[in-house]
Parts: C-alpha cells; sequence; structure tokens
C-alpha cells in the first residue's frame, strides 16, 4: 500500500523513546461529491469513519467491523487499497511515551440504507454521529475548526489531509 505520509507530532523531539504500534483501518465512502464521515461535537471536526484493528483481524476485517460499528454501514464491497497515513503521536500510558499509528485507508461500497450504529461509550459522550457531507463543506469546517478552536483533537491534522487528497483523486474526473 502507498504511503500517503508520514507525521512526527512536533512535541515529540525523538522518536528512540518507548512506543507501541497501533494499527487502524479508515473507509472512504463517496456518493457523488459526498463523502460519509463521523462528526465528533467534542472536537467539532469530521474524521473518516474506521479505528483500530482488532487481534485475529486483517485489514478488511477490522474496516468492515469498524464501518458497521460507527455508522451503521450494511453489505460493505468493493473494497479497494487507497494508502497508508502514518503518524508519531504522545502517548503517556502504560509506560510509552509514544504512539505509532498506521491507519490504513480503503475505499469502498456501502448500501443506500444505514443500519444501527454500536457506538462505545466515550464516543457517544463524544457525541459521535455518522453524517453524509460534501467533501469541499467537511474540508473547510475542518481547517476553520484548526484555525480556531483551542478543543481541536490529534486527528484533524490526518483527516484534512486525507479529506484533501480524496478530494483532488477521487473526485476529480480524468482528463
Amino acid at each position: 500500500m502507498r504511503l500517503l505520509k508520514s507525521t512526527v507530532h512536533p512535541s515529540i523531539e525523538s522518536l528512540d523513546r518507548p512506543s507501541f504500534l497501533r494499527l487502524a483501518a479508515r473507509g472512504i465512502i463517496l456518493k457523488g461529491e459526498k463523502i460519509l464521515m463521523l462528526y465528533t461535537q467534542r472536537y467539532d471536526d469530521y474524521t473518516l469513519p474506521g479505528g483500530g484493528i482488532d487481534q485475529g483481524e486483517n485489514q478488511s476485517q477490522g474496516l468492515i467491523r469498524e464501518l458497521a460499528e460507527e455508522t451503521g454501514a450494511q453489505n460493505i464491497r468493493n473494497v479497494e487499497a487507497f494508502g497508508l497515513y502514518e503518524e508519531y503521536r504522545p502517548w503517556n500510558r502504560g509506560g510509552f511515551e509514544i504512539m505509532h499509528m498506521k491507519s490504513y485507508c480503503y475505499t469502498c461500497d456501502i448500501d443506500e440504507q444505514l443500519g444501527e450504529t454500536s457506538l462505545e461509550d466515550y464516543e457517544v459522550k463524544n457525541g459521535m454521529k455518522a453524517v453524509w457531507i460534501n467533501v469541499h463543506d467537511a474540508i473547510k469546517h475542518n481547517l476553520d475548526t484548526i484555525k480556531n478552536s483551542d478543543k481541536k483533537g490529534m486527528s484533524i491534522e490526518r483527516e484534512t489531509f486525507l479529506l484533501t487528497l480524496i478530494r483532488d483523486e477521487l473526485l476529480t474526473e480524468p482528463a
């Protein structure tokens, strides 16, 4: 899978610190210029649906489970690799100082009708909900949040980069 970007959080001075690897799968589901995103009220941002790959799952299985849980997506099919976003984030639990996260992004199709979600407690508390939004509007919103909000999460830089790449590569008609 192609590497889209590798980032190191500005607070990390050296990668030679205790770290652990977290693997995640994220879904890119488009209908024209609309994209299925998760809006999180706590952070006032839009993120691609997806999350951690569980022990014993491959990337596709993790993607399908996460999409179903977070958005109620049904009949997930035509899963195709889009790219890998790698990041190093600060972490202060379990004796680790750095989380090395690899987010494997895939395009896919789903049925029109979304089913019931199965959000985790923290996702409900953060006000997370699945929404269809115009890609351009999601980018603009996230850029406004980056510029103006002090409550933004660490994921918004990744998500805005991915949205911009999706816009540039997947919405552009071939010449």
